[in-house]
This record gives C-alpha cells, structure tokens and sequence, in this order.
C-alpha cells in the first residue's frame, strides 16, 4: 500500500512538474474577482495563448477562436484570452473589453484581466512565452500555442488566422488527431 501511495504521489508531482513556471500565475477573469491558477487551469491540456484588443482591426479572430475552441476543447484544448493596450487598441473598462468578447463575439473561452505583454511591464506569463518563442507579440492577436507537456510548439503573429493551416494542423498534431 505505501508503495502505491509513494507511486500516486510522484505521478502528480511528475504532473506538476510539467507545467512551465509561465503557468505558475494566478490571473483575474475578466470583468470578475474570480481568480485561476494557470498551471491549473491548463494542467495536462494544449494551449493557445492569445493577447486580444477589442478594437483591434484583427478583432474578427474572436470568432475564430471561440470556433476552434468549442470544436477542440473536449479534445483537451483550451484558449486562453489576455486582453492588452500595448498597441493602444483596448478599452479602458473592462466591462466594456468583456461586451465586445462575450456580446459582440459569443466567446466563452477563458479570459482575463488586462496585462502588458510585451516590454519591461511585461507580465510574467508573457515574458516566459517571449523567451521560449524568441519573440514577443509585435501585434494585439499574437498566438502562442503550449504543448500537453508544457512547452511551447509554435509562435504565430497577429495575421495567422486560428482558423487557417498552419495552425489547425498544429494544433490538432499537439492535440494527438
């Protein structure tokens, strides 16, 4: 029994493990006090990270998103949505950020509260995603796409279309299909 017990354990710190220190956040839901644990949250499931502007000429990817998520996410993929002003293209309330996402767009992938992505203001998540990739967002709808295991597949800018190849065929190869 006590080796089944010690196996157990280091089967879920081995799960833990797995999560790249990126991950390792607490963020803000948008338009909310309910906060997640990224590392939970993403624990043991493909992700495509995203920093979003509500009034950003690209903002027609919201539909595209939520599309490739509702078709993936029983599959083990989640979107993850980080709105941004560092391109001067978000509102300044988040009400009016989580209408444009929710109205506006039908999406219901998880998004969060307003973070700098790319510079010395730089939150921790995107700096540890910049460091992977080799590059920061150089535009609002700039994909990161996170293996099951942690660690980063690709890096797509703003005009790669999630509902275009290559990153369908990316993200369905992470997802195992």
């Amino acid at each position: 029994m006590k080796w089944i017990m010690l196996l157990l354990t280091l089967g879920a710190g081995a799960a833990v493990a797995a999560c790249p220190d990126y991950f390792n956040v607490e963020m803000r839901e948008l338009n909310s006090t309910q906060r997640h644990n990224l590392c939970q949250l993403t624990e043991g499931k493909v992700v495509l990270v995203v920093n979003t502007a509500s009034y950003c000429g690209y903002r027609g990817q919201f539909r595209d998103l939520e599309a490739l998520y509702q078709t993936y996410k029983e599959k083990g993929l989640v979107v993850l949505g980080f709105p941004s002003n560092d391109f001067w293209q978000e509102a300044g309330e988040e009400g009016k950020t989580a209408s444009v996402c929710r109205r506006d767009y039908g999406v219901t992938f998880p998004m969060f509260n307003r973070i700098a992505v790319r510079g010395a203001d730089a939150s921790p998540l995107y700096r540890g995603l910049a460091a992977a990739a080799g590059e920061a967002p150089g535009w609002n709808f700039h994909k990161y796409l996170v293996g099951r295991d942690g660690k980063l597949v690709a890096s797509y800018g703003a005009n790669q279309n999630p509902a275009d190849d290559p990153l369908q065929k990316e993200v369905k190869r992470a997802l195992g299909l």
